[in-house]
């Protein structure tokens, strides 16, 4: 299920909004917000698949809001704006990764952006999960390499011996590397 968050600071903007993402989505939980402060309160206390925000807000025009988000979180960003804001708010957000739309918003424009906007949360998903992957390769061969240094230093063993004593045991224990060298170094220290 589509998580929406819906930031307008009038009551009409949302209702509107909302109107349009559940014709194109179908089941959605949208949540709303009328200012800035609540819409950052809400983005760090929950997480969303996109976050619309209907510009100006009560207490900004919301462009600092909607580089937050991009920078912070993995939702997509849809800022609606005033047609003669259109070229200037491009300029600004597109670096940013935001997805900008003119009112009077047309919905056939507004679908598609909408699609843009989804398919950008997907790629940025894998590519953060691909990411963490990597991030846990890492720290595994860092743990390995101390595991190879403390036996280099407390058994005497030169570099390619250590890494065949792990491997090694590994096989033998039918362990991973990694759980061999956290338990050597649990041993050494």
């Amino acid at each position: 299920m589509l998580r929406v968050l819906v930031a307008s600071s009038t009551m009409k903007g949302c209702e509107s909004l909302s109107a349009l993402i559940r014709e194109y989505e179908g089941y959605v939980d949208i949540a709303t917000s009328a200012s800035c402060s609540e819409t950052r309160r809400m983005v760090f206390d929950n997480e969303f698949d996109l976050v619309v925000i209907n510009a100006p807000l009560i207490d900004e025009s919301g462009e600092d809001l909607a580089s937050m988000i991009t920078e912070q979180t993995l939702a997509g960003v849809i800022m609606v704006v005033r047609s003669q804001y259109l070229e200037t708010t491009e300029t600004i957000m597109g670096a940013s990764g935001v997805l900008v739309v003119a009112k009077p918003v047309i919905k056939q424009l507004f679908f598609q952006t909408l699609g843009l906007a989804r398919s950008m949360r997907r790629r940025l998903t894998v590519l953060q999960n691909e990411n963490n992957k990597l991030q846990k390769k890492i720290e595994e061969i860092k743990l390995i390499d101390r595991a190879k240094w403390t036996l280099i230093q407390n058994l005497g063993m030169d570099e390619q011996q250590a890494h065949r004593y792990i491997e090694k045991q590994a096989m033998d224990l039918r362990k991973s590397r990694y759980e061999v060298a956290s338990a050597i170094l649990k041993t050494y220290q």
